[in-house]
């Protein structure tokens, strides 16, 4: 048997490897509810390759093999984090995707996918108010797209290669600044953290204070990161008041939307985003919580020649694009890259708006109503306006909370409930991400009745 599909005639072989894997992929959808979000166990095939190429069948056996110990996001209880099922749409573009095999490092080898890219970026900074020049780039997560956002943030303030510069974040902010401090080339102290409040936002005022020091100091600072959305509640940092302070410093703006960017799609969600369009840059995350197959991310920038200007080398082993574009490979990190955008674009067209406002709008609704059944004088609930909630109990000492964090998600994953265990503050919290469209209101109702009696 040929491994590699003909190009002359249908290949009876691929069409039914395809046909048995898409059959046997299903069947494992449709056994997921009765599964827990965690498989008790599972085995691993052979890793290293035999002497000679298995057959079909035995490839088809030891794929069964991975998804039987495979993580379930399609189950009601999946709850811990922010991986909700796939679109089945999605799912269809990400194998057309792996078998087109088109290259997004440049338009000749990806002609109709760099311009899907392109025109999509542009949609998505149209719709969260960036303005006519902005554009952007996919990327593969939002670890990578806030390296870049930084990368470029620094070179536009002319501090590339000043060791000494400085970029503020909230002390709610997401891992991957801690990062990119090392791949950036800079020194603990380069990152500072800003206290946040009891509503776990950015203090303004810290803010001022804090640009003022480091000022005195004879230091300069490159950008400041808000946050749309943090890990553990989801909190949105005061987007208005940051973009008018680095309007007025002449300093970039970058917003952490991975977890809440995704809700200025919509009118009806879009107001909890006050001051997102005034960013210089913004990361959105659509596979948080759309469903659009991993990895799904982009970088918007209100001016998207600020990306061409930090990452193009001129490509030249690559046809120059006629017009004011650059191919995709000039403007990111990543030379080669897969059409993500493929799986995202099907996936917006199969939900539609109607399709996307109900997905974020449930998302909040299920957040709610669970805050609503959790017992206030038996745990401190912290939340935001998005779909993430955490509790601890309030009576507990730090190292009964951590008994108890451990205790109740060992006994709630017996029960099919799967949330996550945070560290935060000074002690353990349970969270509860409410993305996934297959949980329902019976379902929270099981889930908080379990979480008020693990409290006496």
């Amino acid at each position: 048997m040929d491994p590699f599909a003909s190009p002359h005639n249908l290949d009876k072989e691929l069409h039914s490897l395809l046909s048995k894997a898409s059959s046997n992929l299903c069947n494992w959808f449709a056994d997921s509810g009765t599964q827990g979000p965690m498989p008790d166990s599972f085995d691993l095939p052979q890793v290293s390759p035999a002497k000679e190429g298995v057959s079909n069948e035995v490839l088809l056996g030891e794929l069964q093999l991975l998804m039987n110990g495979a993580y379930r996001p399609s189950h009601p209880g999946s709850l811990a984090h922010l991986d909700p099922p796939p679109l089945s749409a999605s799912i269809v573009g990400e194998l057309i995707c792996a078998g087109l095999n088109n290259n997004l490092l440049a338009d000749e080898l990806s002609p109709s996918l760099s311009s899907l890219e392109r025109n999509l970026c542009n949609w998505f900074c149209q719709k969260l108010g960036l303005g006519d020049l902005s554009g952007g780039v996919a990327a593969s997560g939002g670890s990578l797209s806030n390296l870049m956002a930084l990368v470029v943030a620094r070179k536009i303030a002319g501090l590339e290669n000043d060791p000494t510069a400085v970029f503020f974040v909230s002390d709610d902010c997401h891992v991957s600044f801690l990062k990119i401090l090392t791949i950036i080339g800079l020194k603990q102290e380069s990152l500072q953290k800003i206290p946040i409040d009891e509503n776990g936002q950015l203090k303004i005022s810290n803010l001022r204070s804090s640009f003022n020091k480091i000022k005195s100091e004879g230091k300069k600072c490159f950008a400041v990161v808000a946050t749309a959305g943090t890990t553990v509640r989801g909190a949105i940092d005061p987007l208005s008041e940051i973009a008018q302070f680095c309007q007025k410093e002449k300093i970039w703006l970058h917003v952490d939307g991975a977890i809440g960017g995704i809700y200025g799609l919509s009118r009806k969600t879009a107001e909890i985003l006050d001051g997102l369009c005034s960013a210089d840059s913004i990361t959105v995350n659509p596979q948080k919580l759309l469903g659009i197959a991993k990895t799904s991310s982009l970088l918007l920038v209100a001016n998207k020649k600020h990306l061409s200007s930090t990452f193009s080398t001129g490509l030249p082993y690559a046809e120059p694009i006629t017009g004011n574009d650059f191919h995709g490979g000039e403007l990111g990190i990543q030379g080669t890259r897969s059409a993500e955008t493929l799986k995202l674009w099907i996936g917006l067209r199969q939900l539609g708006e109607e399709g996307i406002d109900k997905i974020l709008l449930d998302s909040i609704r299920r957040r709610c109503y669970l805050e609503s059944l959790i017992d206030s004088s038996k745990f401190k609930i912290i939340s935001g306006p998005l779909h993430l909630l955490a509790l601890t109990p309030i009576k507990y000492s730090v190292s009964e909370s951590s008994n108890w964090s451990v205790k109740t998600r060992h006994f709630l994953l017996a029960e099919k409930f799967m949330l996550s265990r945070p560290f935060y503050g000074d002690r353990y919290y349970l969270k509860a991400v409410m993305g996934n469209p297959n949980t329902k209101f019976d379902d929270l109702k099981k889930l908080a009745h379990l979480i008020n009696y693990s409290v006496n």
